[in-house]
Formats: structure tokens, C-alpha cells, sequence
């Protein structure tokens, strides 16, 4: 008989670097529309550097790439997970309580996995993995 326990204990860890690879993808997209101009429909440009929006642009294209890497995982959770719950009550919750109706649900959800990551750590698919081994 299979033991899922085992195997879901096995995976587990896996399944967290998965998880921080796939949000730093996915979130690095946010930070190459805005840094880049790349990913957005024909009419929108990329946004000036020096602005609100250019650094968050810059917290999500680059740190997007250290948590992709899982390279200082959780002092870059922290900062990501704080972004985007400034993003949230800056830009969505003026719009209405509820994320669904704000269209904030995004941003709320990076939120949370970033904390979790603050918690969690990068995973043993990461370079922070790789440098505490190391020492």
C-alpha cells in the first residue's frame, strides 16, 4: 500500500521552492511591464523610474529575480510582502472592501505568499539553501 504521508512529507519541501519559483515568474512580469514596457497592450509605455510606480517596478523585476533565485529569501519576502500591502491599500481598497470588486485580490495574494516565505524560507531549490550548506 502507498503511504501519502511519506510522500507528501518527502515533497513537501520541493513543492515550497516550486511554489517560490513560480510566484518570483509570475511576479517578475508585474516589474518588466512597468520597468520595460514589455508584456502590456500596444497603448501603455513603461513608467518613469524616479516615481512611485518605477520603484515598485524595480522591487518586482529584481526582487522577483532573488526570490526566483532564493537569494535572500526572506529579507526580500519581507519587502515584497510589504509592497504589496501598500499597493493594496493604496490602489485597491479606496475602490471598495471587497478584493473582488477593487481588483485587489492579486496584490492580497502576493502579500500572503510573500509572508509565508518570510516564514517558510526558500526551499532546498535555492541559493540560500546552497549557502547554508556551505557553512
Amino acid at each position: 500500500m502507498i503511504d501519502l504521508d511519506m510522500i507528501f512529507t518527502k515533497w513537501c519541501p520541493r513543492l515550497l521552492s516550486i511554489l517560490r519559483i513560480v510566484t518570483a515568474f509570475l511576479f517578475m512580469q508585474h516589474g518588466a511591464q512597468k520597468l520595460f514596457g514589455v508584456l502590456v497592450v500596444p497603448s501603455k509605455t513603461a513608467v518613469e523610474l524616479f516615481s512611485l510606480m518605477g520603484l515598485a517596478g524595480v522591487l518586482e523585476f529584481f526582487g522577483g529575480l532573488l526570490i526566483l533565485l532564493g537569494l535572500f529569501t526572506r529579507p526580500v519576502a519581507f519587502i515584497l510582502s510589504g509592497q504589496m500591502a501598500v499597493a493594496y491599500f493604496m490602489a485597491h481598497a479606496p475602490k471598495g472592501f471587497w478584493p473582488v470588486v477593487n481588483k485587489g485580490e492579486l496584490a492580497a495574494l502576493y502579500c500572503f505568499l510573500f509572508l509565508y516565505l518570510l516564514a517558510a524560507g526558500g526551499g532546498p531549490w535555492s541559493l540560500d539553501y546552497l549557502r547554508k550548506k556551505r557553512s
